[in-house]
């Protein structure tokens, strides 16, 4: 089969899984390469802060593509194989066992890894990306650890309520005032931190970690305000950096991400890029969107596949994400950057749906917890952008600054 007519994917995770099969079922009869540096088959993210540490979810559970379904389609799996360099004049990538691949169109699906602050001692926390971080986690969680968890967003939230699950005794540091304050509205992250206190967690606000190291009693976390705490386990999650790198040195546009257009396209037109590494131009961001969840890495994947293929594609989505903490299931959509002020209403089953509004009271986010229909309606307000038609609301805060630039 001939390189010309090659579908090459860097990144085997959930976007480059989905783009693959995409590709293939919708009608590419030539060669469909997917590289990635793990050992392991495509598989979803999200329950590797949940049910693959409690040991309710097996990794086989969640499995995308298995090696019978690439098979199937036709689909050349090199795992643990790291692209290290594009030439788009040859439409060729070099890899680290020296071998060359040329392509006709190459998706970047290299996701992105954990931000790791310049801390003294920071080599003695550990990380939540992959199934191999999930499995290690899981026999800490399931001795019962002290554990002090760096950042109080989804992903450390999400740990912190794994490991309450399982009778650890769990600390959550957060630099910012509150949880959660670049993706949700002022009330739901106060519904979040009591929520974790009532369960027994510690939460620590406008407070940094300064310093980790290793002590007779575990590890020592040093503190920007309060005494030390001793810890088994310190699980850094304060964000992600995308994997750029090839995009950068191969001379793409990138900025927080490699820049697309609503195609996936890149600066270069044989080359696309989707998932957690692109950076969306949308119509309502004057800086783009670069998503970090599991939505966005299916769509985007699947769009990004079409887009290779010749149709048209206008990938304009509105942000949706969802977490699961405890016996609570909370979901988002939308832009809370742009929310001034933020409405609620409690539900009949003692659930709860806010929605944040512009200035001229249309829905710009909705936030349910526990929301169901609620939230399926609410979603509809923020997609055409309508004044929320339910009087049943309460004013919770006006021009809330989220600090998040849109």
């Amino acid at each position: 089969m001939s390189n010309s007519n090659t579908m090459l994917i860097v990144g085997a995770g959930q976007t480059g899984a989905w783009a693959a099969r995409t590709l293939r079922e919708q009608g590419h009869t030539g060669r469909i390469v997917l590289c990635g540096v793990e050992p392991h088959y495509p598989y979803e993210r999200p329950p590797l802060s949940k049910g693959l540490i409690t040991g309710t979810t097996s990794t086989n559970d969640i499995e995308l593509l298995s090696k019978a379904e690439m098979h199937t389609h036709g689909i050349e799996f090199l795992p643990q194989l790291r692209v290290e360099m594009i030439d788009p004049a040859a439409r060729r990538v070099q890899c680290a066992d020296g071998r060359y691949i040329t392509y006709e169109k190459l998706l970047l699906a290299t996701g992105g890894r954990p931000f790791r602050p310049l801390i003294p001692g920071i080599e003695h926390s550990c990380v939540l990306r992959s199934i191999d971080d999930a499995i290690a986690l899981r026999q800490a969680f399931n001795a019962r650890a002290r554990v002090a968890i760096i950042g109080g967003g989804w992903i450390g939230l999400e740990a912190a309520a794994t490991a309450r699950a399982l009778g650890c005794e769990v600390t959550i540091i957060e630099a910012a005032p509150r949880l959660c304050s670049r993706s949700v509205m002022l009330p739901v992250s106060t519904y979040l931190q009591r929520r974790h206190e009532a369960a027994g967690v510690t939460v620590h606000l406008n407070c940094c970690v300064t310093g980790l190291s290793r002590s007779a009693a575990g590890i020592e976390t040093v503190l920007s305000a309060g005494p030390p705490l001793e810890a088994d386990l310190v699980l850094l999650a304060v964000g992600m950096t995308p994997n750029d790198e090839l995009a950068r040195e191969a001379g793409l546009d990138c900025a927080r991400g490699v820049r697309v257009d609503g195609a996936c396209r890149t600066s270069d037109p044989h080359i696309f890029a989707a998932g957690d590494v692109a950076l969306l131009a949308h119509p309502r961001s004057t800086q783009g969107l670069r998503l970090e969840s599991w939505q966005n890495a299916q769509d985007q994947g699947v769009a990004a596949a079409q887009a290779m293929l010749g149709q048209d594609v206008k990938y304009t989505p509105i942000p949706l994400l969802w977490s699961e903490q405890y016996d609570h299931l909370i979901q988002i959509s939308g832009f809370p950057g742009l929310a001034r002020r933020t409405i609620s209403k409690r539900l009949s089953n003692g659930g709860q749906l806010f929605i944040g509004q512009s200035t001229e009271g249309a829905a710009v986010v909705a936030v349910g917890i526990d929301a169901g229909r609620e939230f399926r309606a609410a979603r509809k307000w923020v997609e055409q952008s309508a004044v929320p038609p339910d009087d049943n609301f309460q004013v919770c805060d006006t021009e809330i600054e989220h600090g998040v630039p849109i």
